[in-house]
């Protein structure tokens, strides 16, 4: 039975099914670039953001995903510029003057780097891309971004935990170690977003890609990465003078007809923390937290409860997030273009 059950898990992530290939990501609000590389350099710094994430812990070989991402704006016309631009002592920096104030981006360039390290059971993807965008303001207060990535991912499949009981199996598959398949791979999005509001839509896995290992001497039959595709949206309320509400959604579709729909809200306080819940439909629920320890560090925690059948075995999922901004020279203390 567990011979059978590792091959079904091989078999469900590496051939071309209704199935996703690429990981969850909860706290996805706070770092939307990693979907969509339209938002490269959409701030006024250098925003490096670090994740770990360890799904349906309890679970034997679950998913476990950690990630880098690193992006920045380049001739970027900073909106402030005059010293009383600067953060106003009691005065909230998100309050509504803030937001009256707010105009759109003038045209610039961003440029990022991606690293995603993903591992199920004994397969491990490995994907690293670089990133281009460019944003344009296109009325007053709204604007229009645009960005591809290109890089490349390594599947590797980890043949010492396959195990086939008595069967017989050829030995370029059954403990020989890790076979290896390199792929390029490519991206690309747009997202708009003003003051209130952001919508973005983005696809990943472009170009579907043969998958086959040990130069085809071992095949995960007719596998093949295939395109996701994501759609994200989220509204700004201004509750009071502190309190700034985020309600968003993200659809995401993997060909031929898997979607996942997952729903958001994050509730901020000042520049200072937030709080806020989500539910992943058919999946679980969740909730977030993070503070922004100074102008410079910000860290997010958030936690999944299953409710589909694996909620038996599994013990939630967990998800770290810590973020550096670098070369902010004006002290943004919470992003002012994705809240």
């Amino acid at each position: 039975m567990k011979y059978l059950i590792t091959l079904l898990w091989v078999m469900a992530t590496c051939i071309h099914i209704q199935a996703q290939q690429k990981p969850h990501y909860t706290q996805y609000i706070l770092n939307q670039y990693i979907l969509n590389p339209a938002l490269t350099g959409i701030e006024n710094y250098t925003d490096i953001k670090v994740s770990h994430r360890h799904q349906w812990a309890g679970v034997q070989d679950a998913p476990v995903t950690s990630y880098v991402t690193l992006h920045t704006p380049i001739n970027k016309k900073d909106y402030r510029t005059t010293a009383t631009s600067f953060e106003v002592p009691g005065e909230n920096p998100r309050g509504q003057r803030y937001w009256e104030e707010y105009t759109a981006a003038e045209p610039h360039h961003g440029v990022g780097l991606q690293v995603i390290n993903d591992r199920t059971g004994p397969l491990n993807y490995f994907s690293a891309y670089g990133t281009y965008a460019y944003h344009l303001g296109i009325s007053a207060r709204t604007s229009l971004a645009a960005g591809f990535g290109a890089g490349f991912t390594s599947i590797s499949l980890n043949t010492n935990k396959l195990d086939f009981g008595n069967l017989q199996v050829d030995p370029a598959v059954y403990n020989n170690g890790t076979i290896n398949t390199m792929k390029p791979d490519f991206m690309a999005g747009v997202y708009l977003y003003s003051a209130d509001y952001f919508i973005g839509v983005s696809a990943q896995q472009i170009i579907p890609q043969k998958v086959s290992f040990s130069d085809n001497s071992v095949k995960a039959g007719s596998g093949k990465t295939v395109p996701h595709i994501f759609a994200t949206a989220g509204y700004r309320f201004l509750l009071s003078e502190d309190f700034n509400l985020t309600p968003s959604v993200m659809v995401k579709y993997v060909q031929p007809l898997a979607t996942q729909i997952d729903f958001n809200a994050k509730l901020q306080y000042r520049d200072v923390a937030w709080f806020g819940a989500g539910y992943r439909y058919e999946d679980g629920f969740a909730a977030m937290v993070g503070m922004n320890i100074s102008h410079r560090l910000n860290i997010g925690y958030s936690y999944d409860y299953t409710t589909s059948g694996l909620n038996i075995v599994s013990k939630g999922s967990h998800e770290f997030l810590v973020g550096f901004l670098l070369g902010n020279k004006y002290d943004d203390g919470c992003p002012r273009n994705v809240w």
